[in-house]
């Protein structure tokens, strides 16, 4: 029987394709199967918080800080990084293209134009709520803004088939074939940067915890082997995360 380890993570980091490229190798070099839960980051480590899991791989800095400030986490390290755009309709009817996220929602908002969110607790939508918050239009959203309480996949079928503006990360919008119109407008923001992270559930709060194994986990995906792992994954040519665990 196959060891394994159940890892609770992100929707981006599978919808992107990045752990059907990445587990099949941190297997070879260790024999551990890993079972992925992909959940929005809130869910993932709450799914962690109640021992459902032995390693958490998120996005969400301040939440990852504070689960191992409350003795759920072990450590942790700094894995990689991707980034958010924004995309909508090629038309652009809020106008909102270029490189400033806090210029683009007070567009949004001001136009009410149709925006997703996913609403959904993950990295991606705390991003986006923090983002709102930086514009002081966290209570000013615009009368077009939806949110779908769905994956970021969901989210970008609604916002393709409704023309509406979506904040996605990268790696899931160049892996989405459904695109209809819509199209890359707000990019290149350093807001926009969005940093991933990994830890160990501790044993001493979920004595079940499988420690070594997930440790063996997070001790290769920081290793220069799963780095590179990491950076030789592309979509048509184009990377999609970078690792910077030893910056």
């Amino acid at each position: 029987m196959a060891q394994s380890i159940v890892m609770s993570s992100t929707t981006s980091t599978e919808q992107s394709g990045l752990f059907g490229h990445l587990l099949p190798e941190f297997k070879k070099a260790s024999g551990i199967d890993i079972k992925v839960v992909a959940l929005g980051t809130g869910q993932a480590l709450d799914m962690a918080h109640r021992g459902d899991a032995d390693v958490v791989f998120v996005h969400d800095l301040p939440a990852e800080e504070k689960f191992v400030a409350e003795g759920f986490g072990i450590k942790r390290f700094p894995v990689m990084y991707n980034d958010f755009v924004v995309v909508g309709p090629q038309a652009d009817p809020a106008n909102v293209k270029g490189n400033d996220i806090v210029a683009a929602l007070k567009k949004i908002s001001s136009s009410n134009a149709a925006f997703i969110s996913r609403g959904d607790k993950s990295g991606t939508h705390a991003a986006e709520l923090r983002f709102w918050g930086q514009a002081s239009m966290a209570d000013k959203k615009g009368g077009g803004y939806k949110e779908c309480g769905c994956g970021m996949g969901p989210a970008l079928n609604m916002g393709a088939s409704t023309g509406a503006y979506v904040l996605t990360d990268r790696g899931t919008w160049l892996n989405f074939k459904n695109r209809a119109d819509l199209k890359i407008l707000v990019e290149g923001d350093a807001k926009l940067f969005n940093q991933y992270g990994v830890m160990v559930v501790n044993p001493a709060k979920h004595p079940h915890v499988k420690q070594a194994d997930a440790q063996k986990f997070v001790d290769w995906v920081i290793s220069s082997n799963g780095q590179a792992a990491i950076a030789a994954y592309k979509i048509g040519g184009e990377s999609v995360f970078f690792p910077n665990a030893n910056k």
